[in-house]
């Protein structure tokens, strides 16, 4: 199978190269997926192949089979049908055919599923929320939180897509695993990223998590894709896939913070500040009147021990 998946998967991206469209952006007339980002989306399409693989000679199988029986035992051909009921080898057959081909779906399907649902070594986590109807994104390793929202027609700039590019597109670094938080604050959303494969609904009160692991730059378009209002059409998702080394610049750029990073070493020339000497005050910066009090205190101090020792005198 390990040498027959690739042999496979060359054969259908030969035959539908002409409908394949890369950069995670559909097409008009587009009849295949967008080009695989990820894993995951990698995994689906091969499902996807074998799938084609399967029910494509079923379906051919089924209608020769249906033709042949408009023909041959159509009335005028055939007035006095056959009242057989039963053929017990026939019977056994098609019952342990389909009971195979079932099998041979589900043991991959289940492994796909599992190896989508979450990532056990997750090296960043990227907070989804879903609102009407915008998205919210919080990086929580890097203390970082912004609002996404839709471009109109009249902001677009050249280049930039209607109804997809967004003013606040999510930067993720490539060859890095993600965890994926959704959730909701209002009704039903699902954060939906062809390239990637992940099509996860955000649920008010519930947290879901998926994950992705990008293979390279680039952008990569989405939308939400669960009916959520009148303005289910414009939650539009702009995934901006960057190098490790851009990520941490634009991390620094937008004041977060770099997870497993040592604060910056205090010189040894410059000697540490107590919170104390923080507190005091410059003798010149004081009032007139702070100052007439701290004379009157050092002036009754002074005096206490002559005090004192003309009491033990008498």
């Amino acid at each position: 199978m390990s040498t027959l998946r690739p042999l496979i998967i060359s054969l259908f991206s030969f035959v539908m190269a002409p409908f394949v469209y890369a950069d995670g952006v559909p097409e008009d007339w587009q009849m295949w997926y967008q080009e695989a980002a990820s894993p995951v989306m990698e995994r689906v399409t091969e499902m996807h192949i074998m799938l084609m693989w399967i029910i494509t000679p079923i379906l051919i199988f089924v209608t020769v089979m249906l033709a042949i029986a408009i023909y041959r035992f159509r009335e005028k051909k055939n007035p006095t049908p056959s009242k057989r009921t039963h053929n017990v080898p026939l019977e056994v057959l098609w019952t342990l055919v389909p009971v195979v081909i079932v099998g041979a779906i589900a043991f991959p399907s289940v492994k796909l599923i599992y190896f989508m649902d979450k990532t056990e070594k997750a090296d960043m986590t990227l907070k989804v929320i879903g609102h009407q109807w915008y998205w919210e994104y919080e990086y929580p390793d890097h203390k970082i939180s912004f609002d996404s929202f839709m471009l109109n027609r009249d902001q677009l700039k050249e280049g930039q897509i209607r109804n997809l590019d967004v003013d606040k597109q999510v930067v993720l670094p490539v060859d890095t695993n993600v965890r994926i938080l959704g959730t909701s604050v209002d009704v039903l959303h699902s954060w939906a990223v062809p390239s990637f494969g992940i099509k996860q609904d955000t649920i008010p009160g519930r947290l879901r998590e998926t994950w992705v692991r990008i293979n390279k730059p680039g952008i990569y378009y989405g939308q939400c894709s669960e009916l959520c209002g009148t303005g289910h059409g414009y939650m539009s998702i702009a995934v901006r896939a960057v190098p490790k080394e851009d990520f941490e610049a634009w991390v620094k750029g937008e004041g977060g913070t770099l997870p497993g990073r040592q604060p910056e070493a205090v010189p040894a020339s410059v000697t540490p500040v107590s919170e104390q000497a923080l507190t005091q005050e410059d003798p010149a910066q004081q009032s007139p009147e702070k100052t007439v009090e701290k004379i009157d205190a050092e002036t009754a101090v002074s005096s206490a021990p002559s005090t004192v020792d003309a009491t033990l005198e008498n």
